[in-house]
């Protein structure tokens, strides 16, 4: 069983982690962004395929890009992760749609 003390260690550790992150992220260069939009277009690409791709998801991208040519590296870095999450989410979406219609028959 967790204690409040374990919950404590578990709160800290997230801190942690959490400011390990942001000032990680707080450095971004081009290599960077080009690697976050490597893998955004990616996961955009495969929901393409799945004929599941999100109009949130271009946004993203379009804001990520245009961060990018702006030189504003963290927000299009943070841009093409939230666009990659949102593909990713759509995927899933599409994966779990193609089995729902499922449960919905009358048997």
């Amino acid at each position: 069983m967790i204690g409040a003390k374990d919950m404590r260690i578990f709160a800290v550790i997230g801190f942690v982690w959490f400011a390990a992150a942001t000032v990680a992220q707080a450095a971004s260069t081009q290599a960077d962004f080009d690697a976050a939009l490597a893998a955004a277009l990616a996961a955009e690409k495969d929901a393409g395929a799945l004929k599941n791709q999100w109009t949130t998801t271009e946004q993203a991208l379009a804001a990520a890009k245009k961060a990018a040519a702006a030189g504003d590296f963290d927000a299009a870095v943070k841009q093409a992760k939230q666009a990659e999450a949102l593909a990713k989410a759509s995927i899933a979406q599409a994966k779990e749609q193609d089995t729902a219609w499922k449960a919905g028959v009358i048997h």
